[in-house]
């Protein structure tokens, strides 16, 4: 993880460039003079402070195709027709829109083939990880020792307890770009400013909606006096249940695992996999509430900045900075008078490949056609790792990606260290988090 120097201007432009150059079919629809699509967009950017080459990649889960501004001068801040120059290489390597997830019940029925969470920010991070493992798929193929951003781990470094044969680039820095503030507790005092009335709702209210629901007492947008706290994803009061966390929760637990999923993490040591920075528009940041989201003083306090656990994992706090920049179809750019529609749209974009989703699926499939399997799902995304791994793989990573079932792979031993990271975190700083389960019992047939 470098932390490279990159603008938060520079940052959103990477993304906002990306997703003007999308065809129509692949933004929200224009609807009459009365109303008006909206949907949240995120993506990743890449910067490498070392090179003289310069890059402008993206990655939005609302793009089609690959946008490239590469070149060789050093003209700062410049764009020479459809050539941009930054201080630092950057490249946007995963853009995503999309606001919504399965609910509880239907979990049984994904068999790995379904997302459980496609909110923008949840893609992108999901894309940016099978970008990095076709990073390491293409360096096994051809036979190289790196790519632009990943590189093959010596062999001296590696260990019983961190033997991945890959890494990303020490001198590679991450950063994130979302349109919105991410649901959850970086977005509570927005929503509280959005109230018609703020009065705090009682603590006798919370006591009871907490008895009621029993095992499904994570706060949603609701009880919103109550701050610091997990909450699953926000929705309408009569909208099926749902455990998944917020976007908000699950940034801050990536401050400690980094931004690779477990099944990537197989591959790719986490160490420089951490992400530098967070940019938000300036109407949605809230220094108090971000601080207290994801800061080392907030709520993650009982954790150390820069505390380590065995595996390469550590603290690594994010930056959260703000940028002038606004997305068009974000929920301000209605005009007076105009009633926003969310988009039922989710597109991702990497450079390579490109996908467009509703309901968690691909475009056009039903839940559950196997071919309706998104690249970025639990299914696609072990495919993608077997694939490496049945090439290069050690013994021990054979057996764990070999599982008989998707459960039995998130608990290999392989994976020990992870998960006394995430348990730890959870018991310190993210109490009250609860499993989203029932989507773990799909077998490795047919991956």
């Amino acid at each position: 993880m470098a932390d490279s120097i990159a603008l938060p201007n520079d940052i959103a432009d990477c993304v906002l460039r990306t997703f003007d150059g999308l065809p129509a079919n692949r933004k929200p629809r224009e609807r009459d003079g009365k109303s008006r699509e909206w949907v949240p967009l995120s993506g990743i950017v890449l910067s490498k402070s070392t090179l003289r080459i310069r890059f402008l990649l993206c990655f939005n889960a609302e793009s089609t195709r690959k946008t490239t501004f590469p070149c060789n001068a050093s003209h700062s801040g410049k764009s020479l027709g459809n050539c941009l120059f930054y201080p630092a290489e950057q490249a946007n390597w995963t853009n995503s829109t999309g606001m919504k997830c399965l609910p509880s019940y239907k979990l049984p029925h994904a068999h790995g083939n379904v997302l459980h969470d496609w909110h923008a920010e949840i893609i992108a991070i999901r894309a940016f990880n099978q970008f990095l493992i076709q990073e390491c798929a293409n360096i096994s193929i051809l036979g190289l020792s790196s790519s632009h951003y990943v590189q093959m781990r010596d062999q001296d470094a590696q260990t019983p307890a961190e033997n991945q044969s890959f890494e990303v680039g020490a001198d590679v820095g991450i950063h994130m770009y979302c349109s919105e503030a991410p649901c959850g507790d970086a977005s509570m005092e927005l929503t509280i400013a959005a109230q018609d009335d703020a009065t705090p709702w009682s603590a006798q209210l919370l006591a009871a909606h907490i008895d009621a629901e029993q095992s499904n007492d994570l706060l949603g947008r609701g009880y919103f006096s109550e701050l610091g706290v997990v909450r699953r994803k926000p929705s309408r009061s009569d909208a099926p249940i749902t455990l998944s966390k917020s976007c908000t929760d699950k940034l801050t637990l990536k401050q400690c695992t980094s931004m690779l999923s477990s099944t990537t993490s197989l591959l790719i040591h986490p160490g420089n996999a951490y992400l530098s920075s967070l940019v938000l528009p300036a109407s949605q940041h809230v220094p108090t509430a971000t601080n207290r989201a994801f800061g080392a003083t907030g709520r993650m306090r009982n954790i150390k900045a820069g505390e380590s656990w065995p595996g390469g994992y550590s603290f690594c706090p994010f930056r959260v900075e703000a940028t002038d920049r606004e997305f068009t179809y974000s929920r301000r750019g209605a005009t007076s008078g105009q009633d926003l529609v969310p988009s039922n749209l989710s597109v991702v974009w990497t450079p390579s490949w490109q996908e467009t989703l509703i309901g968690g699926v691909i475009q056009g499939r039903k839940l559950g056609d196997m071919k309706g399997a998104s690249r970025i799902s639990r299914r696609g995304i072990w495919r993608a790792v077997a694939e490496i791994v049945d090439a290069i793989g050690t013994p021990a990573l054979r057996s764990a990606v070999g599982a008989t079932t998707y459960n039995a792979l998130k608990n290999a031993e392989i994976l020990k260290e992870r998960m006394a990271v995430k348990d730890e975190v959870k018991r310190e700083a993210l109490k009250g988090w609860m499993r989203n389960e029932g989507d773990d019992k799909f077998e490795s047939r047919g991956i």
